[in-house]
């Protein structure tokens, strides 16, 4: 366990957010079904789950960033080719769609927030996430989801610029190809983040409720 963690995690200023967990993206439902199949081979969802478990026992929160669109697509912009190939496929997540819903072993928690957005690829920039952790006091994040090579990049950079500690579980994360995904690891988000493992964290959450 990394010397720093059980500070780091501690559950009075620690949240799990979860990025893109989503029907629509990693389940039955998911439109890039390369990235699907790698989150079922490596058992990213299972993974979560048990992190997401142990968080809630903890009294450590959780947070859904989640996106949606609007079924005619008004207020998003589709500015770049991975979003504008989402904006060619009817119907993808759309708000209250079930290809939106986080996937059901994930929750949503009657304890969990979600925290939804309609444009971009990662989860600050425009949405309400930065004022929720700050009012719930949160100084530490521990990210999870996908993927590494946009969504969760994005998720790690902003909150270090928004001034959070952040920790990153490399198994409840995923990336295409996964050679890739564990090169940006390794080269850009060790540098960013306490990169850790799911069992590390929740061995620092244990006797905590």
């Amino acid at each position: 366990m990394p010397l720093d963690l059980v500070g780091f995690v501690a559950p009075a200023h620690t949240a799990v957010l979860t990025m893109e967990m989503q029907r629509g993206v990693v389940g039955e439902r998911s439109a890039i079904r390369q990235l699907a199949d790698e989150v079922e081979r490596t058992g990213i969802v299972a993974n979560t789950a048990r992190l997401l478990a142990a968080a809630r026992d903890a009294g450590v929160r959780v947070v859904h960033c989640t996106a949606e669109f609007r079924d005619d697509r008004a207020g998003s912009a589709f500015n770049a080719p991975l979003l504008a190939a989402m904006a060619k496929q009817p119907g993808h997540i759309v708000a209250g769609s079930e290809s939106a819903r986080v996937v059901p072993e994930l929750g949503p928690d009657a304890r969990d927030l979600v925290s939804p957005r309609v444009h971009g690829v990662s989860p600050f920039i425009g949405t309400e996430l930065d004022s929720i952790l700050r009012n719930l006091g949160v100084r530490t994040v521990v990210a999870t989801g996908v993927y590494v090579n946009i969504g969760v990049l994005g998720m790690v950079i902003e909150a270090v610029d928004y001034g959070y500690q952040v920790v990153l579980p490399t198994d409840a994360v995923a990336g295409v190809p996964k050679e890739y995904a564990d090169a940006v690891i390794a080269n850009t988000l060790a540098l960013l983040a306490t990169v850790t493992t799911v069992d590390q964290i929740v061995d620092a959450w244990k006797g905590v409720a």
